[in-house]
């Protein structure tokens, strides 16, 4: 086995994308995003809502652990191939166990069992690296403890009776969180491709924007009427909104940001933004994905029950709320940024408070108004900002 530190020219830095194996480990995601926006379909209370989470923050951190891993280790090795295909199987083991994985013991076994088997993976793509020739090399005691001990712990879990088995993941998954914290990217072979990043968070985006429109094509199996028609095309109009300005404006930002900062900043903020922020961000699409399901199947009621609007509300107010966040952490203004996200968290909970008294086509219809919106003012804000530095407007 090798033990050279992988390199990478300027050129390269800049024209790196997606291999074929990631875009195939990515399909597996399709179906966990299936999975768990179902979970919320119809009136989820606040227990859905936190089993959501809850199940859905695992693969969700075992995805940006995998994508950093071959961001890193770009070597299409057989051995490499095993192992995130082998990733692929665990993480469809656990998307399989996500109905009444918080009440069902064999299914939560599943669930501990499958991310048990990712963190091995990562050991061996991790483990090469602590043979490297120094300053490159990564100190052991990092995979042993982030990879190895994890794995066994949560397999462990799978053993554990009752909800002690659930205070044992929530621990395991903070100590995670505290080990990458304190590590602060010391330790890393090489600088990351921040256009491979931003691109393949770009690509996680597509993955639930699709099990949106995927669930509004599917909503329409159980009612055929024109009410639900025209909450369907409004759904998709909402939808393509958050699609144009966040691969016209977020992603193209991002990109802009982290690939100018040095390397060090570079990796703190694609941790906050790409494995903490976007979290929320993908969270948020998930529960508007139920939202708009439970919107079509439900358009001839006089109003939508209370957890599909919060579904569909909520989830639009958690979009910006995130999407303020990583503004503000790549240095905007408060006050830039509470123009666009204050309206933008504002009138979905405007929505959410007065939505026993609006018919269901008028909830989505307020929603996807607020979305265009948030659309013409990000293209009017980019063109005034391009006129004032004497460039060609754009958009």
């Amino acid at each position: 086995m090798s033990t050279a530190v992988p390199k990478s020219s300027p050129h390269e830095e800049r024209t790196r994308h997606a291999a074929w194996l990631e875009l195939f480990f990515d399909l597996v995601f399709v179906a966990f995003a299936a999975q768990l926006s179902h979970t919320l379909h119809g009136d989820p209370g606040w227990r859905e809502f936190g089993v959501f989470l809850a199940l859905y923050f695992p693969p969700w951190w075992m995805w940006t652990n995998l994508m950093v891993s071959a961001n890193l280790f770009e070597l299409d090795s057989a051995r490499r191939r095993l192992l995130m295909l082998f990733a692929m199987l665990c993480l469809a083991a656990m998307a399989a166990a996500v109905p009444k994985a918080d009440d069902d013991a064999g299914r939560a076994a599943v669930y501990a069992l499958g991310y048990a088997g990712t963190r091995l993976v990562l050991l061996g793509l991790w483990w090469p690296a602590t043979r490297y020739p120094a300053p490159h090399r990564l100190p052991r005691w990092r995979p042993l403890t982030y990879c190895l001990v994890s794995g066994v712990l949560w397999a462990a879990s799978a053993f554990v009776p009752g909800s002690w088995r659930y205070a044992m993941w929530a621990l395991l998954v903070v100590a995670e969180l505290v080990l990458l914290l304190t590590a602060r990217g010391r330790g890393l072979p090489r600088r990351l491709h921040t256009g491979l990043l931003v691109e393949r968070v770009g690509l996680f985006v597509i993955i639930v924007l699709g099990e949106s429109v995927l669930a509004l094509v599917t909503s329409t199996d159980h009612v055929w009427t024109a009410a639900a028609g025209v909450v369907a095309v409004l759904g998709f109009t909402l939808l393509a909104a958050l699609w144009w300005s966040y691969f016209d404006f977020g992603s193209s930002t991002a990109e802009l940001v982290l690939g100018s900062a040095e390397p060090q900043r570079a990796y703190l903020l694609a941790r906050d933004v790409a494995a903490f922020l976007h979290f929320f961000v993908t969270a948020a699409i998930l529960c508007l994905a139920a939202g708009l399901a439970t919107a079509v199947e439900e358009a001839g009621h006089a109003h939508l029950h209370r957890g599909a609007v919060g579904a569909l509300a909520g989830g639009l107010a958690l979009y910006h709320a995130a999407h303020a966040a990583i503004a503000l952490r790549f240095g905007r203004s408060v006050g830039g940024v509470a123009v666009w996200a204050l309206p933008g968290i504002g009138v979905p909970l405007v929505v959410l408070a007065v939505a026993d008294h609006l018919p269901p086509w008028l909830v989505v219809a307020l929603l996807t108004a607020e979305a265009i919106g948030h659309l013409l003012y990000a293209r009017w804000a980019v063109r005034r900002r391009a006129v004032a530095a004497g460039g060609p407007p754009r958009g």
